[in-house]
């Protein structure tokens, strides 16, 4: 058996997001779109962002993003994320993708990893300086 598609456990902290894949986030063979999963990490992402820019952000980038199983309709998809690096404007949070499948037979297996960068910005839209860390 591949070490990608080994089953895993749940990390031991809450998840930033948790969602079950429903069959209008498929293709017709029941495979979960790929901009579905981006767009929910994208989510998951910016929730810590916001909290430690105490205020909006914008995505800037989407530093790497790895599919390393397919997600299926019915799946439980669970978003872990944690800030990694701060600048004066910008949070950089990676986001780790886990789902639980077959309740029958439970397994869970991590399915993606990714690196996105916020950048704080102000009521005009422009960047600004991150708020003093408390």
């Amino acid at each position: 058996m591949h070490a990608d598609r080994e089953t895993t456990s749940l990390p031991q902290r809450e998840p930033t997001i948790r969602v079950a894949a429903m069959p209008s986030d498929a293709n017709y063979t029941g495979d979960i779109f790929g901009g579905w999963l981006m767009g929910q990490v994208d989510i998951a992402g910016s929730i810590p962002a916001v909290h430690r820019a105490k205020g909006r952000v914008a995505t800037i980038a989407v530093n790497s993003f790895v599919f390393k199983q397919p997600i299926f309709v019915g799946d439980v998809v669970s978003f872990y994320t944690k800030i990694i690096k701060t600048g004066t404007t910008s949070v950089t949070v990676d986001v780790e993708v886990y789902v639980q499948r077959d309740p029958a037979n439970p397994k869970c297996h991590k399915v993606t990893e990714a690196t996105l960068t916020y950048v704080a910005v102000g009521e005009d839209r422009k960047p600004r300086p991150l708020p003093p860390q408390e």
